[in-house]
């Protein structure tokens, strides 16, 4: 069947891929605005080892909660380290650490959907099933029965938060490709002999990348924050490490004591975070739907 046979039974999604919408576009201004706060942060996270003035994880009794100026500038926290180069490193797990979840899980999540959607029947029924189970419970959950059973580290949180955060995915692509499923540029591809797994992966998943990518950055911001609230229960990451959550949950100790740096700009930073990739998430996924 020729391409413009094709063209004819699909119009509507053949015709949006040859426009094409922009980035730029799709985020619009306020969306721009946050890609660029968040590529600054990206950066600072990336050079910390060339910026950071001072190494996060070494302590200086004999200077110990010294208030922003100076040397410093920032300031340090309860054992004297430099609040700045904590900040700095700890950045890139909590940039690290949500984007390793959101990548894995989506490949996976991805795949499920796919293959539910195209089997059909006994197949999507039972993965659907479980996909509904794994989706009724929350993510920091499933951290914290995997810390129970392995122990708190930050790679136990990682995976734990990968099972939890593939329904997130999956679901939202499962219904997509369903749709997909039953319109005519399939049939027309079925009847030119392709076979499933390439009408899947030449097909559907291209008509389903932008859906994907979308859901993906907006299960980002929820991945920082629970990551971010493992870490502050001290079943995360673990000390000395440079953590946001950890220095968050650091800092409330400080504030007791009239010292609030290290709490309000490791908090801070994570609201940035989670602000611009919800941000983010939101204006792809309004653009994901206006081309549908």
């Amino acid at each position: 069947m020729s391409q413009a046979t094709l063209r004819t039974a699909h119009p509507t999604i053949l015709s949006a891929r040859v426009r094409g919408v922009s980035l730029t576009e799709r985020l619009g201004p306020l969306g721009l605005a946050a890609a660029a706060a968040l590529t600054v942060l990206v950066l600072l996270a990336v050079l910390a080892p060339l910026i950071a003035p001072f190494d996060p994880d070494e302590p200086d009794l004999l200077n110990v909660l010294a208030d922003p100026g100076g040397a410093h500038l920032l300031g340090t926290d309860a054992l004297g380290r430099d609040i700045l180069s904590r900040l700095l490193w700890g950045a890139r797990l909590t940039l690290a650490g949500p984007g390793l979840v959101i990548l894995v899980s989506t490949v996976v999540g991805a795949a499920i959907a796919l293959v539910a959607a195209w089997f059909g029947g006994t197949v999507d029924m039972v993965l659907s099933w479980i996909l509904d189970i794994l989706f009724a419970v929350p993510g920091i959950v499933f951290a914290l029965i995997a810390v129970a059973i392995f122990g708190p580290s930050f790679s136990t949180v990682i995976g734990g938060l990968v099972i939890a955060y593939i329904p997130y995915v999956a679901r939202v692509v499962r219904g997509a490709a369903l749709r997909e499923r039953s319109l005519p540029y399939v049939s027309a591809a079925w009847l030119q002999g392709q076979r499933g797994s390439s009408i899947m992966l030449r097909q559907l998943l291209p008509n389903l990348r932008s859906l994907i990518i979308a859901q993906s950055v907006s299960s980002l911001g929820f991945a920082v924050i629970d990551l971010a609230a493992v870490s502050f229960l001290g079943l995360g990451v673990q000390p000395p490490t440079a953590d946001l959550g950890l220095m968050v949950k650091s800092g409330f100790d400080s504030v007791l004591r009239g010292f609030f740096t290290e709490a309000a700009t490791a908090g801070t930073l994570i609201v940035l975070i989670v602000l611009c990739v919800t941000v983010i998430g939101d204006r792809l996924n309004a653009s994901a739907r206006s081309t549908r």
